[in-house]
């Protein structure tokens, strides 16, 4: 149960003054729905208010405070807004403006009175101008003007006036609380107290200590949860998965290759942890084309051997169906049954297999979020591999897990390598494998970067492999054109126009909009060869395998992420030959989109890649995406992570190991109150038993 000294915090927005129904959909709009969420919308800058005894137009675009005498109102009349004609102390005129004033303006503005006035300096015309002054108030009370304006993300029709309000209002209704982060370490680092910390963030006052200070609570919660589940885990009473290889001895034997030293190394790894009763929760890292699938089914044979069953979850249908068709191939000659279950699956299909699950002839069930759904009934489910991690929550992995008698083994998969520290505060509580070798024969993608401008000679070199019998990709970031990014290349204008110059026979398209089937069928064209270049969004970004296609282009790569370079890179070269990958950019960009195309055209490394993007991107989102799931911070960026995850996890190690945690530690009141604060969710059960 939620600590009481926090339900202030969490309560519904709309219990503020002033928060009727339309205010509170403009605050959903920012995912503001509770106190909390107020209290840490934090400013994106601080504008400095200038204080002048004149108005004068070298100070346009400034945000001032002045001394005015007000003289004449011209009042609006719907369609014109409302001047007041105003004076500085130097005679100087200039007007304040109020749209769809009603009056207002008349209240606080009386003529021949003189007021303190702030905000934004402007030009119309020859005339300066105010348009709605932020502070009108007496020269009395000067003190209420701040000189530094706090700046916030806003949404239409929410002004930033109005939530800075609302953010002093939640300010206030911040707690007591006491210190869990390690009193020692909080010295070490000058920091200010939890609450002193959010003021300080939203007042610029020693801004930089005040947002390390909020960024380390994340991390420290985020790690004693993490922490707290793994050694949970390990306490639970699951079921050892003993087998007799004979599983696997006939899915080596059926493959046509030998299985890479990292992928033994790794099946040896889970096979260890499935053969002991606590159940497994590992890890698995591997990048573009090492094999982890293969790692993956190992894994599930060994559960069929022990008499159960498995389930694998990818996050899209297109790789549910891809991870589908790889199993079939690698299980020829076992025996083992496996089964897909998506969306698409209705009526008696999908009631047969409900039923063929719940009786145990299904071995492994592959599928989207509907595998866990509530008509979903497994026979004895023993082991589930979720794919793509990052892209679920703890919640849907629970769900899946929910669907076994006794607490089942997990193995958890990732296509995006991801840095050291990174991997602490995302995956802290797995053990983890890590493929860091490529199997024989797959040559390094040679990756080029090219001005948009030589657009033609690409499309002419394209023409060129497609008649020579090659097939490609073509890569653009948008469906469809938009007034936000009207700049971009859309992939329907660009598959008009690659369709119109080698023939409609030749070109086809797939992207996220289209439905199930529509997506398959072209697929499965461009597979047999009956279809050579294939323009696509990055839906084809992971579990697409066509190993005859040499060749990606992608368009404007500079707005790609690093990871998803890498991962459309890795959609060719998976074949025996040569396979090259073009990035084309804008003529102009800045220097540090010119740094991170230099950085992937100079590797194939995905895991030195997640390294040197996480160094020279910064703040910026890991890789260009946003991690979903337990990943996501309010405060920490990826510098904080960087420099306070180890000492977070070192704290979060001497509270519930050497402390006693959750029963004995002297913090373990203040640590509780921390978890809940962030809404750790995977903890709260151990909390409420704690």
């Amino acid at each position: 149960m939620r600590p009481e000294l926090l339900n202030p915090l969490f309560a519904p927005c709309d219990t503020l003054d002033g928060v009727g129904p339309r205010l509170k959909k403009q605050l959903t709009k920012l995912k503001i729905e509770r106190v909390v969420d107020l209290a840490y919308h934090l400013p994106v800058q601080h504008v400095p208010r200038i204080p002048v005894e004149r108005l004068d137009p070298a100070m346009v675009g400034q945000v001032v405070i002045a001394e005015v005498e007000v003289h004449v109102i011209d009042d609006g009349d719907g369609r014109r807004p409302t001047r007041v004609r105003v004076s500085d102390k130097s005679g100087r005129f200039a007007s304040l403006v109020y749209f769809h004033d009603r009056g207002y303006a008349r209240k606080i503005l009386p003529p021949g009175e003189k007021r303190l006035i702030s905000g934004r300096l402007d030009e119309y015309g020859d005339q300066l101008q105010i348009v709605h002054p932020d502070h009108v108030v007496s020269p009395q009370q000067r003190g209420e003007i701040p000189e530094r304006e706090p700046v916030y993300a806003l949404t239409e029709g929410l002004t930033n006036k109005k939530l800075s309000g609302l953010t002093a209002t939640a300010l206030d209704a911040l707690p007591r609380v006491d210190e869990w982060a390690d009193a020692h370490f909080v010295k070490s680092q000058q920091w200010p107290s939890w609450a002193d910390a959010l003021r300080r963030a939203h007042a610029a006052e020693d801004e930089v200590r005040a947002k390390s200070r909020l960024a380390y609570d994340e991390l420290l919660a985020n790690q004693v949860a993490l922490l707290s589940i793994r050694a949970a885990s390990r306490q639970r009473k699951g079921r050892a998965l003993v087998g007799d290889d004979r599983l696997l001895a006939k899915f080596r034997a059926g493959l046509p290759y030998r299985l890479t030293g990292a992928q033994e190394r790794s099946i040896a790894e889970i096979i260890g942890d499935l053969s002991q009763d606590a159940p497994m929760l590992r890890l698995l890292q591997g990048d573009v084309g090492s094999g982890k699938t293969a790692v993956a089914l190992a894994a599930m044979l060994r559960a069929v051997e022990a008499g159960g069953q498995a389930a694998m979850l990818a996050p899209t249908e297109l790789l549910a169906r891809q991870h589908y068709a790889t199993l079939n191939d690698m299980l020829l000659g076992t025996g083992v049954r496996c089964a897909i279950l998506t969306g698409r699956e209705k009526g008696a299909k999908r009631a047969a297999i409900y039923a063929e699950l719940a009786a145990g002839s299904i071995d492994i069930l592959v599928g989207t979020h509907a595998i866990f759904q509530d008509a979903v009934t497994y026979k004895d489910l023993a082991l589930a591999v979720i794919d793509e991690q990052h892209r679920f929550g703890v919640n849907q992995r629970m769900a899946l897990t929910a669907k076994a008698k006794v607490p089942p083994h997990l193995l958890v998969m990732t296509a995006t390598p991801i840095p050291r520290t990174l991997t602490l505060t995302q995956f802290g509580e797995m053990d983890e494998s890590r493929l860091d070798q490529m199997p024989p024969g797959r040559e390094p993608v040679e990756t080029r970067v090219i001005s948009q401008d030589r657009l033609d000679d690409v499309v002419e070199s394209t023409g060129r492999l497609l008649e020579s019998g090659g097939r490609a990709y073509w890569v653009c970031p948008l469906v469809e054109e938009s007034e936000v990014s009207g700049e971009l290349a859309a992939a329907e204008a660009r598959f008009a126009l690659l369709k119109s110059r080698f023939g409609a026979d030749v070109v086809g398209m797939v992207h996220g909009q289209m439905q199930g089937p529509d997506k398959d069928a072209v697929m499965a064209a461009f597979a047999a060869g009956n279809i050579k270049l294939l323009v696509a969004t990055t839906v084809i970004e992971v579990g697409v395998n066509v190993p005859e296609a040499t060749l990606m282009v992608i368009e404007q790569a500079e707005r790609f992420g690093l990871a998803q370079l890498h991962q459309l890179r890795g959609r060719v070269g998976r074949g025996g030959g040569r396979s090259v990958c073009l990035l084309l950019r804008a003529p102009q960009i800045s220097e540090t989109a010119r740094d991170r195309l230099k950085l992937i055209r100079g590797t194939n490394d995905g895991f030195e890649i997640a390294e040197k993007d996480l160094q020279l991107r910064g703040g910026g989102e890991l890789l260009g995406t946003r991690q979903s799931g337990e990943g996501s911070y309010r405060v920490a960026v990826a510098e904080d992570i960087m420099r306070l995850a180890d000492p977070a996890r070192a704290d979060a190690k001497l509270f519930l190991e050497h402390e006693g945690g959750f029963a004995t530690s002297p913090r373990r009141e203040a640590m509780r109150t921390l978890v809940y604060l962030f809404e750790r969710d995977a903890a709260v059960p151990l909390l409420r038993s704690g």
